[in-house]
């Protein structure tokens, strides 16, 4: 199965945080599963690293790699076909890095792995 991974699922699995359910851990860790990172969820690492909200060993771009690279996690770009979903999304979510990501997922047919509970009111398969 193809998953996508939402930004605070990755996080808590690299840190091995007790907060990712058991079934999101599985599905992650699973090596039937392809395992792709949106480019938003890098993005929103990014601006939060530099806001001081997330705090990340240095240097943030070559650990951020090596985690990914190490864990098989395959990078997903944003595409204009994403960006055009947003525009048709309800308003269920109001975060413009999680209306990407759930855009992103419908365009792309992925399940989310993720604990926001606002992803399910969309249209899309919820892995928690």
């Amino acid at each position: 199965m193809r998953i996508l991974v939402d930004t605070h699922a990755l996080l808590w699995f690299l840190q091995g945080d007790s907060r990712l359910s058991a079934t999101a851990r599985e599905a992650i860790e699973s090596s039937s599963n392809t395992r792709f990172l949106s480019d938003a969820s890098v993005w929103e690492m990014s601006i939060k690293q530099s806001w001081g909200k997330l705090k990340l060993a240095e240097p943030f771009e070559s650990r951020l790699t090596a985690a990914l690279d190490r864990n098989a996690f395959e990078q997903l770009p944003i595409a204009r076909s994403h960006l055009f979903a947003v525009s048709r999304l309800p308003f269920h979510h109001r975060d413009p890095i999680d209306r990407i990501i759930i855009a992103t997922a419908l365009v792309e047919n992925l399940p989310i792995v993720t604990q926001d509970s606002h992803f399910s009111a969309y249209p899309i398969e919820v892995i928690w």
